[in-house]
């Protein structure tokens, strides 16, 4: 397989495992595309490589820089604009997982939370909170596995720092 190919194919699977992710297929592209680049290109060069109009790079770019996936890199004397990706790929796997708990977790525990609070006390609403209460509890221990999957590096570092002081 010819490195063209390859990295076609990696950026239509990146997109595709972003769709599945519930993110915009096109943002995840865009991220491939600036993962796979030895150098950081600019709005033209993610254009023509993914065949996508101004506009819609545009508008992914500034949603991959809010997730903090992707940075603007400045050039000297080129008056375009530059983009480079995150190469670490623990580090992009730590950022999405803090993005997505922060977009869709942590507004899902507070809803779940106000759910709860039902006036009535028959059976059925009984039986309603404890679903809620039951779908709670799952996604409270989501919410502890992500957090521990962002600090277990952070843990790994500080252990590292101990261990060349002894």
């Amino acid at each position: 397989m010819k490195l063209t190919e390859a990295k076609e194919q990696f950026t239509q699977l990146w997109g595709a495992l972003g769709s599945g992710w519930g993110i915009n297929r096109t943002m995840a592209q865009v991220h491939a595309l600036l993962l796979i680049s030895e150098e950081s290109l600019s709005t033209e060069d993610i254009m023509t490589q993914l065949s996508i109009s101004r506009g819609n790079a545009n508008m992914n770019l500034r949603e991959l820089m809010n997730w903090n996936l992707v940075y603007k890199d400045i050039k000297a004397g080129e008056r375009k604009e530059f983009f480079k990706a995150e190469k670490d790929i623990w580090e992009v796997a730590k950022r999405i997982a803090r993005e997505r708990k922060r977009r869709e977790i942590q507004p899902l525990i507070a809803s779940l939370n106000v759910l709860t609070d039902v006036d009535e006390s028959n059976k059925e609403a009984k039986s309603f909170i404890q679903t809620v209460n039951n779908i709670h509890q799952v996604v409270t221990k989501m919410d502890a596995a992500v957090d521990t999957l962002i600090k277990v590096e952070e843990n790994k570092f500080f252990g590292t720092i101990v261990k060349m002081f002894k």
